[in-house]
């Protein structure tokens, strides 16, 4: 049985969604955030693109705060979990595309590449939903070489914060937390990419996220020579 033909289910995606989404905004309204690259968002938008934000699966929950109401739609999930996700994210100005790395991928992109189209900037946890962790799935990629916009990576760190013991690590921000938050330049995937290249630019925006990671390690834990 599918959690849509069970009430009971259904019944707790309403639940889920109409106490989780008070309380992560109740959460976010206590960050104090750090921004590295605040203007690349908007770059992006002044050259008639619309971004293709791409971060880690395992800060979603800052990501969401942090990005709010700017019409951005993102993937999720068919299943369950993936419908509660949906419900809170779309409370927070977002759209949700419907599919996974395992089914409904293809459908999904579809839809992304004709929402992109028509002026929707789109988002995407890009070692998600199942992972393995850290390693960058290819539809950020696809999407941004069908559509000539660029990749907008970006990273975010908290000073003090729970790790759920997930696949991912998930990271809760602690309540009055620091939060920081690099944004790196938009990154390119050439229309004429073929197979080989995408894959080392998929190696090459493993490493930009890295170096944003970093980045934001260094501005909520700066070292003694860190100006």
């Amino acid at each position: 049985m599918s959690w849509q033909t069970s009430r009971w289910k259904r019944l707790q995606v309403a639940a889920i969604a109409g106490v989780g989404a008070p309380l992560i905004g109740a959460l976010g309204r206590t960050f104090r955030w750090r921004v590295d690259g605040a203007g690349a968002y908007g770059q992006v938008l002044a050259s008639g693109c619309q971004p293709i934000m791409a971060f880690w699966h395992g800060r979603i929950l800052p990501a969401t705060l942090f990005f709010r109401d700017r019409g951005i739609v993102v993937i999720t999930s068919e299943n369950f979990d993936g419908e509660w996700i949906a419900r809170i994210i779309q409370r927070f100005g977002y759209g949700a595309a419907r599919g996974s790395s395992s089914r409904g991928a293809v459908r999904a992109l579809v839809q992304l590449k004709r929402l992109m189209a028509e002026g929707r900037p789109t988002a995407f946890t890009i070692d998600g939903p199942r992972g393995p962790a850290r390693v960058a799935q290819p539809g950020a990629l696809w999407l941004a070489r069908a559509t000539g916009n660029p990749i907008l990576p970006f990273h975010i760190e908290a000073a003090r914060h729970w790790t759920m013991r997930s696949w991912d690590h998930t990271q809760v921000p602690r309540p009055f937390s620091e939060v920081a938050i690099a944004i790196g330049a938009p990154f390119h995937v050439a229309a004429d990419t073929d197979d080989e290249a995408l894959e080392a630019r998929r190696g090459d925006l493993e490493g930009e996220l890295a170096r944003l990671e970093q980045r934001t390690l260094e501005m909520v834990c700066p070292s003694p020579s860190t100006p």
